[in-house]
Order: C-alpha cells, then sequence, then structure tokens
C-alpha cells in the first residue's frame, strides 16, 4: 500500500489528450479511494468503493454517497481576461505550475449528484463570479457554512448539508482533508492565496505582482499537502 500514492505523479499522463483527470484518470480515482476511506471524526469508517463509473460511491448507514474529483489548483493560464498577465510569467514557471497542480496534493473530493435537478458544488464553484473555481474562496465559503454565516455558496451547500456534517465541524473537515496549510492554528481564518477583503472584489490577480503571490502561496500549499499526504499513506 505505501508504494500506492505517488506524490510526484502527473494525472495528465493517465488521462485521454484533451480530457479532464477529474473524470477520466485512473490513477486519480484510485487514490482518492485509498486516501479518503478512512476514519471519519466520528470514528466510523468512510469506505469508498469504485463500483460506479468514474466516481467514488459510499453506503451504509451515514447515507449514500456519490462522489468525484475536484481540482484545488487552478493556474488561470486558459482565462481570457487573465492572458496578458499570464503571458508575462516564463514558461518554465507556468509549466511547473501546471504540473504541481496535476499532482495529488491538488485535488479533492465532493458530492456529485445533483439534487433537485440543480449545480453540484464543483459546477456551483465554477460558475460563481465570486469564486471562479479558486479553492481557497470555496474554503472560506466552507467555513462560513459551518458557522452559519451567508457566503455565495451557501445555498448549494446546504443542498449537501448531509456531506459537510459527515466531519461535524469545520476543523474536522480540514483535518479530515489535510487541508490543515490552508488555515491558521486556530482554524478561524483562511490564508488566502491572494489577497482578500470580500466577495465584492474580482477573484482574480489585478497584475503580475499579485497572480507570483497567487502562484507561489498556491504551489507551496499543494506542495506541503502533498507532503501530508505522504505521511499519511505511511501509516496505512
Amino acid at each position: 500500500m505505501k508504494e500506492l500514492i505517488d506524490i510526484k505523479f502527473d494525472f495528465h499522463s493517465d488521462t485521454p489528450q484533451g480530457k479532464d483527470p477529474d473524470s477520466f484518470s485512473p490513477r486519480l480515482r484510485k487514490y482518492h479511494q485509498v486516501l479518503w476511506s478512512k476514519n471519519l471524526p466520528s470514528g466510523i469508517k468512510f469506505d469508498l468503493d469504485l463500483n460506479v463509473p468514474r466516481l467514488l460511491y459510499h453506503n451504509s448507514d451515514l447515507g449514500e454517497y456519490f462522489l468525484s474529483s475536484d481540482a484545488i489548483g487552478r493556474t488561470c493560464s486558459n482565462v481570457k481576461k487573465m492572458s496578458h498577465i499570464v503571458n508575462q510569467i516564463t514558461p518554465e514557471e507556468i509549466t511547473f505550475f501546471d504540473y504541481i497542480c496535476s499532482t495529488i496534493g491538488a485535488y479533492i473530493i465532493f458530492p456529485s449528484k445533483q439534487i433537485d435537478k440543480k449545480m453540484t458544488i464543483n459546477g456551483a464553484r465554477g460558475v460563481n463570479h465570486k469564486i471562479q473555481d479558486r479553492f481557497d474562496l470555496t474554503l472560506e465559503c466552507i467555513r462560513r457554512f459551518y458557522l452559519k454565516q451567508n457566503s455565495p455558496l451557501s445555498e448549494t451547500f446546504e443542498r449537501y448539508s448531509s456531506f459537510f456534517s459527515l466531519f461535524q465541524d469545520f476543523k474536522g473537515y480540514i483535518d479530515f482533508f489535510l487541508l490543515q496549510d490552508l488555515v491558521d492554528e486556530k482554524y478561524l481564518t483562511i490564508k488566502f492565496w491572494h489577497p482578500f477583503e470580500s466577495f465584492d472584489y474580482s477573484p482574480f490577480p489585478k497584475n503580475v505582482s499579485e497572480y507570483n503571490v497567487y502562484k507561489t502561496n498556491m504551489i507551496d500549499f499543494i506542495m506541503a499537502r502533498n507532503v501530508k499526504i505522504k505521511s499519511l499513506v505511511l501509516k496505512i
């Protein structure tokens, strides 16, 4: 089992060209199964199986859950309004950024089954202009959800409240998914990759300097999470 997780593996390498690793990388799906099939804060084991194509599945007294991979890392290199900034970054830096965002530390799982034909978490955080797929902003919304505070994703999270209740509270969620490097020591605030004042401001870096801070912070987080993942696997 210890050799099963390679924290340097690039999931685009086993994904058909032009496809999304979240849906089409067999190894990413297997890694998720290994990493997140573990005890919840309640002490109950959250077993995941691969019986549903492209998804992870759980069914027990805890409930039935269909889960899918979602990317934490986002380089913004394919965002048209960011091209004038990204084009000023060296190709080597972007290549490395893309690679780090393709390792296991840059992925997480969310419920994938639509409820009342409305958007999933994955979909909602991607289309919401106040989030733009940024995981640090998503995590701020999750923090507020556990505190029963409003956020741009409140309505979506309410639909999936049974999933979030599995982890009991924000600390339980953070610890389960090895996200400690994205919060302060007391789990009270998010260590944003890009300066955050409120959801009224654009989530995109405004210039090269801000983009470099965003890039560096995200790379540091993903690499630190990879180390945590490696430590977790050694205990399995």
